[in-house]
């Protein structure tokens, strides 16, 4: 049996390695996918969250909050007690930005006085948080000439990306969407050449079950994906200057399982498509909800609540969230518990759907 299933693997590997278009796609590709992508759109941010920390709270303080709270732009999502409760929200991803206020920036002060707040934003987004500061200083100043105090000193301090390089959101990104285009695309449409060419009803007819081929033909494309991502790690630290701050061990078992839903992805769309040509289309339909809908390009927060909605199936999205996480922020495997779950569950529903398709179309 395992002599045989090794067969599989071996002949799996020489097909591939004998089309050049296919080993264009798996190995040049990414290569200048990871290099040549560089800055991603520009767009506006809505929905901020926004942890407070008030030493001393005021009424006007309060009213200040209020103020905040009612602006379409911010939402109030904690009151902190103390400053390690700002430094979890972050590590969870709970909130985008935090506000530490003294009773001196909501109290009339002398007119050479500045009342001074200090505020702390995720720069993992550089682009968003530059936009979110921004906002704040507009609206802090605001409340400000309405209280009429003096001038708000504002001290700004970016947290995991204080140098605010662009890099550090793209990369996670950009890793997301390779994976699911090698993955998924390679994965169907190869099985779809061998239903399409009439060999598959010859290789379910050996010994092995159908399911143990199936495997066998994915075993060379997970082999492959994972020398692209050792690659793109490598270029990406060594070369464009992102670490990874976190546990490496942790962010390749994130990586290695988003690289197995991806190949379940491609399983799926293999019975779903009858033709080379439709599943190409299927897979290369991924890459909308992959750039959209992820949050790699656009903020999700400020997406409608549709749009929310559809973001919570597509995988990327979690994935994205949890290499930032690890390679951004730094921070420990529980706080990438619920991604890495969420995948896992994507994972055994999409083989489910795919099993149940196998055994009506090719038994």
């Amino acid at each position: 049996m395992l002599k045989a299933f090794l067969s599989f693997v071996r002949k799996e590997f020489l097909h591939i390695f004998r089309d050049g278009r296919t080993m264009l796609i798996l190995l040049v590709m990414p290569i200048l996918m990871i290099l040549l992508f560089g800055y991603a759109i520009t767009t506006d941010v809505r929905n901020t969250r926004v942890a407070v920390f008030v030493p001393h709270p005021t009424p006007k303080i309060d009213a200040l909050l209020l103020r905040l709270d009612q602006n379409p732009r911010f939402t109030l999502a904690l009151r902190a007690r103390h400053p390690e409760e700002m430094d979890h929200a972050f590590r969870c991803g709970d909130i985008d930005a935090a506000l530490v206020l003294n009773a001196d920036c909501a109290v009339p002060l002398r007119p050479d006085a500045a009342p001074a707040v200090q505020v702390l934003l995720d720069g993992s987004e550089p682009n968003q948080a530059s936009m979110r500061l921004n906002y704040l200083q507009g609206l802090l100043q605001s409340a400000a000439d309405g209280a009429r105090v003096a001038p708000v000193r504002l001290t700004a301090r970016m947290l995991y990306n204080p140098q605010q390089r662009s890099e550090f959101n793209f990369v996670p990104g950009v890793l997301g969407m390779i994976l699911t285009l090698i993955c998924a695309m390679m994965a169907a449409v190869s099985i779809v050449r061998e239903k399409e060419m009439g060999s598959m009803e010859v290789l379910l007819v050996s010994p092995l079950s159908p399911w143990v081929v199936m495997v066998a033909k994915l075993v060379p494309f997970f082999v492959l994906s994972c020398f692209d991502l050792a690659t793109l790690l490598l270029l990406s630290t060594l070369l464009i200057g992102v670490p990874i701050a976190g546990s490496v061990g942790v962010f390749l078992s994130v990586s290695l399982l988003y690289i197995l839903t991806s190949l379940a992805l491609g399983l799926l769309i293999s019975t779903l498509a009858r033709t080379q040509l439709v599943a190409m289309m299927v897979s290369l339909l991924l890459i909308l909800p992959t750039l959209y809908l992820s949050g790699m390009v656009f903020p999700i927060d400020s997406m409608p609540d549709v749009l929310q909605g559809m973001s919570l199936f597509v995988p990327a999205r979690w994935y994205i969230e949890a290499a930032r996480k690890l390679m951004i922020q730094g921070v420990t495997p529980d706080h990438v518990v619920h991604e890495a779950g969420i995948l896992l569950v994507m994972l055994g529903g999409i083989l489910a759907i795919a099993l149940r398709n196998y055994k009506l179309r090719l038994e």
